[in-house]
């Protein structure tokens, strides 16, 4: 078992792109907004935003996504203070 980095025919380390985790990181920052509006908006919300921000900063071919992350992160927080002031909770029911 090794615990290096694989290394290439010529002896140097294998680099994985930076943009293709920048990539992933819009498309779940997207889905755990998404998800956030439903459920564990306190948590999936901030994550959401967190993530938008370094895949922008990471420069994200997926600029769009990593936008709608951001948005649907800020709009789960929204959510929640709204509900918190209907219910005077922090948790809530349909």
């Amino acid at each position: 078992m090794q615990l290096t980095a694989a290394r290439q025919q010529n002896g140097t380390t294998a680099a994985r792109p930076r943009g293709r985790d920048a990539d992933g990181m819009a498309v779940a920052s997207f889905v755990l907004g998404l998800l956030g509006l439903l459920v564990l908006n306190l948590f999936l919300g901030p994550i959401a935003i967190v993530l938008a921000a370094v895949a922008l900063k990471r420069g994200t071919a997926r600029r769009g996504r990593a936008f709608l992350g951001l948005g649907l992160g800020i709009a789960d927080l929204v959510v929640l203070a709204a509900l918190m002031q209907t219910t005077n909770t922090v948790s809530w029911s349909i």
